[in-house]
């Protein structure tokens, strides 16, 4: 699985828009300059999370962006769903619209079962988790076995 530039400046983006909740709305310069995201690709990602429901816009001089909903309540599977679309796809298919057969019948439920992961882990992780670094410990666990951190 692939996590997108797109995905991981719309997480990043929502986790500094989390981590300013109280402050009112932000603008998209400040959060490009804390992240280091490009201003105008932010933008276009900030109008997606927008249109998705996730984050309201305010114009004028003390405008900016906040969340539309408490950090507690957005999931990281929320935010990478509203930029990018489904969370696993194959050959931008969804696992249970493929079908295969002979030797290769075994990779649908494959395919499912990875999907079931990524959606058990993402959609159990809320911005509130990770701006606070309190990681659910299942989460936890997983980075913390041997071997994640190294790529065979």
């Amino acid at each position: 699985m692939r996590i997108s530039a797109r995905a991981d400046y719309a997480v990043r983006a929502a986790l500094q828009l989390a981590a300013s909740q109280d402050d009112g709305p932000v603008k998209a310069e400040a959060i490009a300059d804390a992240q280091d995201i490009p201003h105008k690709f932010l933008e276009g990602i900030l109008n997606d999370m927008r249109r998705g429901g996730l984050v309201l816009s305010q114009r004028g001089g003390n405008g900016g962006y906040r969340l539309a909903k408490p950090a507690g309540s957005i999931s990281i599977a929320d935010v990478v769903r509203v930029v990018d679309g489904p969370l696993v796809s194959v050959r931008g298919v969804r696992p249970p619209d493929l079908s295969y057969t002979g030797p290769a019948q075994a990779l649908l439920p494959l395919w499912i079962a990875l999907r079931a992961n990524v959606r058990e882990i993402l959609d159990g992780v809320t911005l509130a988790d990770v701006a606070s670094s309190d990681l659910p410990a299942g989460v936890s666990a997983l980075a913390d076995t041997p071997g994640a951190w190294t790529n065979p």
